[in-house]
């Protein structure tokens, strides 16, 4: 699935980029990886990833998550709290708070999915979760395979390291809350 206007990638910060790259830099090379190992793993472009840590591109929610994910590692690892929304193809979340409770990360997001839109999602790493409350609209997410439906007052769950979709079904706007369970990895 994507965007109903036919995938188009928006940038994901406002603000900030220049030091998402700094941290994206910092992050590959304590981890000894080279630019073009980090490219392929999080399978983006190198001039892409290059760019991102010069500070002279404005990335996708969808390259963040990639890299993050490459480098096994939560989004705020990347992002901590330059930015306060990040926005995806349809997805639009805002980090509430990020909980470090020893062997695993969470991060709370209030998330808004305009309606008639929709986003694919790549995968995360092998163990994380995500977990998602509708406060208002009807959302299908989860697994591209086996997506979910929630209504306001519904919950659901699922082991996002699958590609996985959001999509505002119906006239109205879906609003939810985004909790993302991280295990913790050690290198």
């Amino acid at each position: 699935m994507t965007a109903a206007s036919e995938g188009v990638a928006r940038p994901a910060l406002t603000e900030g980029a220049a030091d998402v790259g700094h941290r994206v830099r910092h992050l590959r090379e304590r981890r000894g990886m080279s630019l073009s190992e980090l490219a392929r793993r999080a399978a983006v472009g190198k001039a892409t990833l290059s760019g991102l840590e010069a500070g002279t591109r404005n990335p996708t929610l969808d390259t963040l998550q990639a890299v993050a994910a490459a480098l096994d590692l939560p989004l705020t690892a990347l992002v901590s709290s330059a930015p306060a929304t990040l926005r995806g193809a349809a997805v639009q979340i805002e980090l509430l708070r990020v909980f470090d409770d020893g062997p695993v990360t969470y991060e709370l997001y209030r998330m808004r999915v305009p309606a008639g839109l929709a986003q694919r999602s790549a995968a995360h790493q092998a163990g994380v979760t995500e977990h998602v409350t509708v406060f208002a609209g009807m959302l299908e997410t989860g697994p591209v395979d086996a997506p979910l439906r929630a209504g306001p007052g519904e919950h659901v769950e699922w082991t996002a390291d699958v590609p996985h979709t959001y999509a505002a079904l119906g006239a109205d706007d879906v609003l939810a809350s985004l909790l993302i369970r991280y295990p913790r990895v050690d290198h």
